[in-house]
């Protein structure tokens, strides 16, 4: 038997023993827990450690100026402007709905415009949520004044662009926006923030990138809710976007939209030896300030609304009927493919009968009479090309010398929206009207008309490739792109071949020459007429609506024709059917080519060419 000493000292050791397991166990546990967090899942904790301890806000960077081929002075700024934000955690639950709509009534806009962009997973968090941006001090203030009341708002300065250029520079420099659900979407990988300014059409859009430069950063200590807890935050510095200067000489700018006048049309100054564009311009034009107002969006639904639509760029996004200037490419085709002799008249009584259908010339009964291929480019005779184009040529070869320059085809200008004309042909006809095409189909097109389009940039580079004797090369709009800083060039546009002809030398030279016989002895030859510089050019007037006598009035040039391509200019313009009937296109080239080479304005251009009776007849800007 065991003594009552052993059997006590036993049971102390054994509840020693269940004690220390006790001890032990939890704390193996609590050990092994403690590497599993540390060493197997320590990476994990420790990002979701910063997420938690550390908050973000971006800094917007200055968007880079915008200049003209000059580089002197901007034709695009920054200004100072503010934002409002909202912080939804730091407004009451109970009194959210009211600070939210007077909120609303100081923007001047609805209650629900601020809920869209706050949902109501975001009621409770301390981001910073912007509602709301291009607003005046004057607004500011008022907003500061009931700061009282409006727990949870707050504001910053954001600079807004300042277009110092605006009328038909509007549709070349474009605007910019707040940065919409979709296009966030779609940039978020590049570094745009919900709260970015974008570029919405022209160069700003185009160039974006460029334009946005580098945010920079404040990195603030806040608590497990978002709230900020750090005293000074680390503060990363943003870095302004580039600087672009443009092709765009501003005083040719100036000068053709002053010859184009409040005329519904476009014009466009192209240098053929390098495709660069030193002159747009579009009417009607609008203003790119108004998006900086706060009421720009009904004054965007007014453009919208526009019967005469003023947001369009009619060099680039609207197509018309070539007409005449489309014999360009119809002499060329001929020569080249030995289609018909040069030399060998035909002749014009006025009209033709095909099909049944009556065609007539612009020159009626009894018509121009026996005209060979000078003369009847020169007089603009519709029964010539009619006739070379329907027996000799053929609607496949006209559409293949048609896209050889250029047309059918996107210009690849460097402009975000642009359309490419149409170049019609059997088999499209086919698969569009489910018709077959017809001999009276290939007249139309032969004189550029049915269903033949162009826009006035591609008749430029038409002009461009006669002028550089078989050579596009791709159209333009940047020039250089400059250091914000330093000034400095980081990367100068040189020319790129859009287009390289196989059309032999030949035949160009004899383009050129009945484009310069136009001129001296032609349809145009009053309206053209200048003694400073020799002008090559072809006319042209699409009918637009047969029972109205409708038209739109073309001019196609290049100058000086004595000139080798690198000292020349290409100039195009149409004035559309809706205006008053004037044939304003030709005056208004030759004001633009007198400018430019005697370097004059506007008014001196108009008084030297003997064109101010015409001015004053019709007014300036009529």
């Amino acid at each position: 038997m065991s003594s009552p000493n052993y059997s006590k000292q036993l049971n102390k050791t054994s509840k020693l023993f269940i004690l220390l397991i006790i001890i032990l166990v939890p704390f193996f546990i609590f050990l092994l827990r403690l590497f599993s967090m540390q060493i197997k899942q320590g990476s994990h904790y420790r990002t979701q450690s910063n997420a938690i301890s550390s908050q973000v806000s971006v800094i917007p960077a200055q968007r880079g100026e915008i200049f003209d081929r000059n580089a002197v002075l901007p034709m695009v700024i920054n200004t100072d402007s503010f934002a409002v934000y909202v912080t939804p955690g730091e407004i009451p639950s109970e009194r959210y709905d009211t600070v939210i709509a007077r909120l609303a009534n100081f923007l001047n806009i609805t209650k629900n415009e601020i809920d869209n962009k706050i949902p109501k997973y975001l009621r409770r968090s301390y981001s910073t949520i912007q509602v709301k941006s291009n607003i005046n001090f004057n607004t500011i203030m008022n907003i500061a004044e009931n700061k009282t009341d409006l727990p949870g708002i707050s504001w910053g300065a954001k600079p807004i662009r300042n277009y110092l250029h605006t009328g038909s520079l509007s549709h070349i420099v474009g605007y910019v926006g707040d940065i919409t659900k979709d296009e966030w979407t779609v940039l978020y990988n590049q570094g745009y923030t919900r709260n970015s300014i974008v570029g919405k059409t022209g160069i700003e859009k185009q160039y974006d990138s460029l334009l946005q430069g580098k945010p920079g950063k404040e990195i603030s200590t806040i608590d497990v809710h978002g709230k900020i807890i750090s005293e000074k935050p680390q503060v990363i510095e943003p870095k302004m976007g580039d600087s672009l200067v443009l092709t765009i000489d501003s005083d040719i700018q100036k000068l053709v939209e002053e010859a184009l006048g409040k005329r519904v049309g476009a014009s466009v100054v192209l240098k053929p030896s390098t495709g660069e564009i030193l002159a747009m311009v579009s009417y009607p034009f609008f203003d790119s300030n108004i998006f900086n107002q706060e009421n720009s969006g009904s004054e965007f639904n007014k453009l919208l609304n526009d019967p005469l639509k003023p947001l369009i760029n009619r060099a680039v996004q609207l197509s018309y009927p070539p007409a005449s200037t489309f014999k360009i490419v119809m002499s060329t085709a001929m020569l080249q493919e030995n289609a018909f002799p040069s030399t060998q008249p035909i002749e014009c009584k006025g009209r033709m009968v095909y099909g049944g259908h009556l065609f007539n010339c612009h020159v009626k009964y009894p018509g121009h009479g026996w005209l060979d291929l000078k003369n009847g480019f020169a007089q603009s005779c519709d029964v010539y090309y009619w006739t070379v184009g329907r027996d000799n040529l053929g609607i496949e070869k006209i559409a293949s010398y048609a896209r050889e320059f250029g047309f059918g085809q996107s210009s690849q200008i460097d402009l975000p929206s642009q359309v490419s004309g149409l170049v019609p042909t059997a088999e499209w006809k086919e698969k569009k009207y489910h018709e077959k095409w017809l001999g009276g189909d290939t007249m139309s097109v032969s004189i550029g008309q049915g269903y033949m389009e162009a826009t006035p940039l591609q008749l430029a580079n038409m002009v461009a490739m006669v002028s550089n004797e078989g050579v596009i090369y791709k159209p333009h709009l940047l020039k250089e792109i400059r250091d914000p800083v330093t000034n400095e060039i980081t990367k100068e546009i040189k020319p790129e071949i859009l287009t390289e002809s196989t059309i032999d030398k030949a035949v160009w030279k004899e383009i050129q020459e009945i484009m310069r016989y136009t001129v001296t002895d032609g349809t145009p030859q009053y309206p053209m007429h200048n003694d400073v510089v020799q002008i090559a050019c072809k006319t042209g007037t699409a009918e637009v609506d047969q029972y109205k006598d409708s038209w739109h009035s073309w001019l196609v040039a290049y100058a000086p024709y004595d000139a080798p391509p690198e000292d020349r200019i290409c100039v195009v313009t149409i004035v559309e059917a809706c205006n008053t009937w004037e044939w304003w296109a030709p005056y208004a080239t030759n004001i633009i080519i007198q400018g430019i080479f005697a370097n004059q304005t506007y008014e001196e251009a108009v008084k030297d060419l003997g064109f101010t009776y015409l001015t004053k007849k019709r007014g300036r800007m009529e």
